[in-house]
């Protein structure tokens, strides 16, 4: 493979080191345009925006990873693989399994089950257990305590079905302990542990299992300002290293 990929028409020294990924192409822009200093817009195939920029200084890109593990499985590895990218946190939205948890929570996944095959293609003769990078999760919640933020960390899930056929595989993860249900985590946090790289997701509780609580597709694309400070921070630190 080169530059530009097949799914990424960047050129190169266009994405930094470190990368948000919103599952939304609508976040990705929203992040670029109300965050990021002097942001340019470095992909758009399918539609798939991502923007480089500057945070406090430091090169920060924003690109929308889709949804689902097959997507972000795609743009990571490209972005690990032909850009150099270092570290992919992504920056997603979460459904809470836990009672505790309350719409706009945010949650970091110190590891990810899922139901998904996509750790098949690696031939494991057993199960592997994706987790988070500790450096990266450590800086996360840095600084979610320098902001007063409890942080609220441990298992998500990474399911390859949003609707449900009215099963009670929810509540079977939620005896595990597993925190809230996504999308993506599982698949990032794999490519990011076979090529050598760091990944973390970081969510904010968007719907609740258990309640009928949810938050419109407008609040999902401008309202986790909190959330992408968090990671953009995150960055930040991580550049200090």
């Amino acid at each position: 493979m080169a530059i530009p990929t097949p799914h990424i028409t960047a050129k190169e020294g266009e994405i930094a080191k470190t990368v948000l990924m919103p599952g939304d192409p609508l976040r990705s822009k929203f992040i670029a345009e109300n965050f990021l200093e002097n942001p340019v817009l470095v992909n758009n195939t399918r539609g798939v925006q991502g923007y480089t920029g500057t945070w406090k200084g430091v090169p920060v890109t924003v690109m929308a990873s889709g949804m689902g593990i097959p997507s972000i499985g795609i743009y990571s590895w490209e972005l690990y693989t032909e850009y150099g990218v270092e570290n992919i946190i992504r920056v997603g939205s979460a459904g809470a399994l836990k009672d505790e948890l309350q719409l706009m929570d945010i949650v970091i996944g110190q590891g990810a089950c899922t139901d998904s095959n996509f750790a098949h293609q690696f031939g494991l003769w057993g199960t592997f257990a994706p987790i988070a990078d500790y450096e990266l999760m450590r800086a996360a919640i840095d600084v979610m305590e320098e902001k007063g933020i409890s942080p609220k960390v441990g298992n998500l899930l990474s399911s390859d079905n949003f609707y449900s056929d009215g099963s009670d595989s929810a509540d079977r993860w939620k005896k595990m302990g597993v925190m809230a249900i996504e999308m993506e985590a599982a698949g990032l946090y794999m490519n990011a542990a076979r090529l050598g790289k760091r990944a973390l997701a970081i969510c904010t509780i968007s719907d609740h299992i258990y309640r009928p609580e949810i938050l419109p597709a407008e609040a999902r694309q401008t309202a986790f300002t909190q959330m992408m400070e968090v990671a953009l921070d995150t960055a930040v630190k991580m550049a200090a290293k």
